[in-house]
């Protein structure tokens, strides 16, 4: 996955505004690129899961990213206390959109986050490499 450090940075921006809970959202692009973050309301408000708002969903996937032409090319959250690797939980989670990238924000050191990109299938967590431009 391609992305630019401005997206790396809105991303840890919006995992600080929404610390202690955790923050989430999708992102936009095509081509193996992502080109546009979508900040999302966590539906559950809290510091060990997230779930991103329906009306959020709805707003992005069914106006934003159509208008922006671009699909959704991958999903994020944070982690504030732990490292950024998928829980069990978001592994269970992720099984209603397996064909995406996810996206996690540690803030585990708040003075240097850590991002790193995982594809999450049939129960399988396998890291992807970020391509940050």
């Amino acid at each position: 996955m391609k992305l630019s450090q401005e997206i790396l940075d809105d991303l840890i921006a919006h995992a600080r505004e929404d610390a202690p809970n955790e923050c989430c959202g999708l992102i936009g692009g095509s081509d193996g690129s992502a080109r546009t973050v979508y900040r999302a309301e966590n539906e559950f408000a809290s510091p060990l899961r997230y779930r991103v708002a329906s009306n959020d969903l709805f707003r992005i996937t069914q106006k934003e990213i159509p208008a922006a032409e671009e699909d959704v090319v991958a999903v994020y959250h944070s982690h504030t206390k732990s490292p950024a690797y998928p829980s069990q939980t978001d592994v269970n989670e992720a099984a209603g959109w397996p064909d995406l990238l996810y996206l996690i924000v540690s803030l585990e050191d708040p003075d240097s986050p850590i991002v790193r990109g995982f594809w999450l299938k049939d129960q399988q967590i396998a890291e992807v490499d970020l391509d940050v431009t």
